[in-house]
């Protein structure tokens, strides 16, 4: 990796946070869906609990002016967000992590880690609307410089080459039509000419992709997704590959106010360890879903990287471990997909994703609200776009849901 510029580093180094798990043993390593299930416990040296507490405390006690310990106030840190950080650091292959309060802090984090005053940045034409309002605002602001790019066409690494961007920033797939970006030939691209990659796995988790793998720098996940996957967090994660990187990432998130809270993290830290099992149930949902969805006539256009006809397919199959459970797709006007909408039963219409119950959204008029109509348009949404997050319900009903909303749209 590439390391941050001397003007990037910390200017004021921060006490080492321990890790707040046992240390490991020396016996082979663990599956990573049997680490995702035991991250964290057994690890509470008090009582022997096998679930380890939550530690609500803002503050600690110091030892005399010489004797602070491991912990002392907690935005900079606090043990049951080491659990939950130092868990995905080790499902995502990175030497660290920090936990956020939001998806849009871990990426707010990224970006002043890495970058300085007038520095260009690459990022996606097509990415979540809330990463396209921070990087506008940014640019706006003079902070970054800021080109928008289509990084899934074949001339991606030639225009990373000419203008040696000091970030690349990555969404695959992307968010809401689930375009495929190539990670390692972005990477080695980024990197030859001097630049840092970051990955936002959201949509897949390290269950399904693990960028740090691939050749990014930085991995960042909005945990209010899958990683907690119950639709009660709201929280982030940003995850680096190499340690001086990771404690950079640790001391801006300090200065800005950035980390989670600790009863946000015990949930995420819950839900992590059905994070596997529920992954496999999401992609199998949405598998079947995207089926019945491309032998309907009232779809125009489908998003879904696990059909063979998906401009991304191959690369899909080749990064991930998995096609996900998200599926996107057009019904050719907003008046069709007001009336698919208007009788569904278990399709929420909410934003978000990633939890155990289906959601459908109009990122038109919901998630990427934020961009102008010009560029949702360059970006390919349309007023007909809906997009699903397929829960782990029984498929049967969520079929016969989706059916009759076709039904209700070719009206």
């Amino acid at each position: 990796m590439t390391n941050p510029p001397p003007e990037l580093a910390p200017t004021a180094g921060l006490p080492p946070e321990p890790s707040a798990a046992p240390p490991p043993d020396s016996s082979p390593a663990a599956r990573p869906a049997t680490r995702a299930t035991r991250a964290g416990l057994a690890s509470d040296r008090a009582y022997a609990a096998v679930v380890p507490p939550i530690y609500l405390s803002s503050t600690y006690a110091f030892d005399g002016l010489d004797g602070r310990g491991p912990y002392d106030y907690s935005r900079t840190g606090n043990p049951t967000r080491r659990l939950l950080a130092d868990a995905l650091a080790d499902l995502e292959g990175g030497a660290g992590a920090e936990i956020t309060a939001s998806g849009l802090g871990a990426a707010t984090a990224a970006v002043h880690a890495l970058t300085a005053a007038g520095d260009l940045v690459v990022a996606p034409h097509d990415c979540y609307g809330g990463t396209w309002r921070l990087f506008d605002a940014l640019a706006r602001q003079g902070r970054l410089r800021v080109q928008w790019a289509d990084l899934t066409q074949p001339d991606a690494a030639g225009l990373i080459a000419a203008q040696a961007p000091r970030l690349v920033w990555i969404e695959t797939p992307s968010n809401p039509l689930l375009r495929i970006t190539d990670i390692a030939n972005l990477s080695t691209a980024t990197h030859e000419a001097g630049g840092l990659v970051v990955v936002d796995n959201t949509f897949l988790s390290p269950v399904f992709q693990t960028p740090l793998a691939l050749g990014a720098d930085v991995v960042v996940h909005s945990t209010t997704k899958y990683i907690n996957g119950h639709s009660d967090v709201v929280g982030g994660a940003v995850i680096a590959k190499d340690p001086g990187t990771a404690e950079n990432l640790r001391w801006w998130c300090n200065t800005l106010g950035l980390p989670g809270g600790a009863f946000d993290s015990y949930l995420a830290l819950r839900g992590l360890r059905t994070l596997h099992r529920r992954m496999a149930a999401h992609g199998a949902n949405a598998a079947q879903v995207a089926e019945v969805l491309g032998a309907h006539p009232a779809v125009k256009a489908l998003h879904y990287p696990g059909r063979p006809d998906h401009p991304g397919h191959a690369l899909a199959a080749r990064q991930q471990h998995g096609f996900g459970g998200i599926v996107s797709f057009d019904v050719g006007s907003e008046a069709a997909a007001r009336r698919l909408l208007d009788g569904l039963r278990f399709f929420s219409l909410a934003e978000s994703l990633g939890g155990v119950e289906s959601l459908i959204c109009h990122p038109g008029l919901m998630t990427h609200a934020a961009m102008p109509p010009a560029v949702q348009q360059a970006a390919g949404i349309t007023p007909g776009l809906l997009r699903l997050s397929v829960g782990i319900e029984d498929i049967s009903d969520l079929v016969a849901d989706l059916s009759a909303g076709l039904e209700r749209a070719a009206g």
